[in-house]
């Protein structure tokens, strides 16, 4: 009987160690742009949300005083100058004829909340008769940031 003095190794080389790397390496490089667009996009619905309370806080107060206001103080409107999550700040501007009759709510991504990479919705702004517009780098933003 012959007695092998070969000795098995047991383990990973080096090449195989590297491929392996380099495929996660293509993988992290798909998914993880894919993964910042949805962040973003999830990120609208912030400002959606809060332009669509001062719209509904702009008619009450409209209802209750004949007139508009652009104050987010809890004597005005009582809804903050920031979003929910705090990724856009929140300006309310009178309208073309006064704040009498009429109004104009942006929301902007601040510099804080990452959300100032969005190019494709760069604001959004909503107005007295719910006219909503949006401005950035997509063809149709009014019907991509708006959804």
């Amino acid at each position: 009987m012959r007695v092998s003095t070969r000795r098995i190794f047991a383990g990973f080389t080096l090449i195989e160690l590297l491929i392996a790397m380099v495929i996660v390496a293509i993988l992290a490089s798909i998914a993880v742009p894919s993964y910042r667009a949805y962040v973003l996009r999830s990120r609208r619905e912030d400002a959606i949300s809060a332009l669509l309370r001062i719209s509904t806080a702009e008619e009450k107060f409209f209802l209750q005083n004949n007139t508009y206001t652009t104050s987010t103080a809890p004597g005005g409107l009582g809804t903050g100058a920031v979003s929910d999550n705090g990724y856009y700040d929140i300006a309310i501007v009178p309208g073309p004829n006064g704040i009498a009759s009429g109004y104009s709510a942006t929301a902007t991504p601040n510099a804080t909340g990452g959300q100032s990479d969005d190019a494709k919705c760069a604001s959004f702004t909503i107005d007295q008769t719910g006219q909503r517009t949006a401005t950035g780098t997509d063809p149709t933003p009014n019907q991509t940031c708006w959804r």
